[in-house]
């Protein structure tokens, strides 16, 4: 399905948009939440930061967008280590003196209930999903009370919403904890010139579909597709691209009188009375 021609919000045109996770796994021919969005904001004549802890990966999103005129540039970090973000945010004030938006789009699901889920595995993911949202917002929101302006976009899921028909109690449970540090940090930014808002995508035909298949549904990535367009009630999954949209929406002024709030992007499946 042919993508719509992205919304343009002029207000963005110059702004320095901090991207975390923009590389990704599988299908070199899709696009990743995190990348989709940094080309996004690059067709918005955006200057945009990403990061990821694969650096090759990020390099070849940044070859994409640049391939369409875009401007971005890549470091390698692991946002889940304090000296990482930090030198991060260090590395894009030192190119552009400030940062106006920052996405943090990195996230890991791994199955399992609270019985059979190891220590580890759910320690990994409060870092991945939690952790990295608060040590960028550690570091960034100084920076953007100081200019008295900025927008933050974090993405949680709709598994922090409902049950979606599989164990990921780590997953549902972060992403659900991404929503309140939203909600309560939007607040306590309000009267400063930042606001904070939260995507809630549902599901979302990305790269991952692949390593998805893997672990939820024997390896068999069609019928997983299959399966996951029926669960939707608009009867498709969405795109990378729909993510994106919403993320450059809330970042622009369109959104300006728009803080602490979730956009859910999911097709209807919230909404559904069955689990997908």
């Amino acid at each position: 399905m042919a993508l719509p021609e992205p919304p343009i919000y002029p207000d963005l045109k110059g702004k320095v948009v901090l991207v975390t996770g923009v590389g990704q796994q599988g299908d070199p021919e899709m696009w990743g939440n995190g990348a989709a969005t940094a080309r996004v904001f690059a067709q918005q004549g955006c200057k945009v930061f990403g990061c990821d802890i694969n650096l090759p990966s990020a390099e070849n999103t940044k070859k994409r967008i640049e391939a369409e005129g875009g401007e971005m540039t890549v470091v390698q970090a692991n946002v889940t280590k304090t000296d990482e973000v930090k030198a991060l945010v260090d590395a894009v004030m030192a190119k552009y003196g400030r940062i106006d938006v920052l996405v943090n789009n990195v996230g890991m699901s791994q199955p399992g209930g609270p019985a059979d889920m190891s220590e580890e595995v759910w320690d990994a993911q409060m870092d991945v999903n939690l952790k990295s949202v608060y040590l960028c917002c550690h570091h960034i929101l100084p920076i953007m009370e100081a200019q008295k302006s900025g927008a933050v976009v974090n993405l949680a899921s709709i598994a922090a919403v409902r049950y979606i028909g599989k164990a990921q109690i780590g997953y549902s449970a972060t992403k659900a904890a991404v929503i309140q540090f939203t909600k309560a940090t939007a607040l306590i930014y309000a009267k400063k010139g930042v606001r904070l808002n939260v995507i809630l995508p549902g599901l979302i035909h990305t790269p991952l579909i692949g390593s998805l298949a893997e672990k939820y549904n024997n390896g068999d990535v069609e019928g997983l597709v299959k399966k996951r367009d029926s669960s939707v009630p608009m009867g498709k999954m969405g795109e990378s691209h729909d993510v994106a949209y919403g993320a450059c929406f809330l970042a622009s002024q369109a959104a300006r009188h728009i803080t602490g709030q979730k956009l859910i992007i999911d097709g209807g499946v919230v909404g559904n009375a069955s689990p997908g």
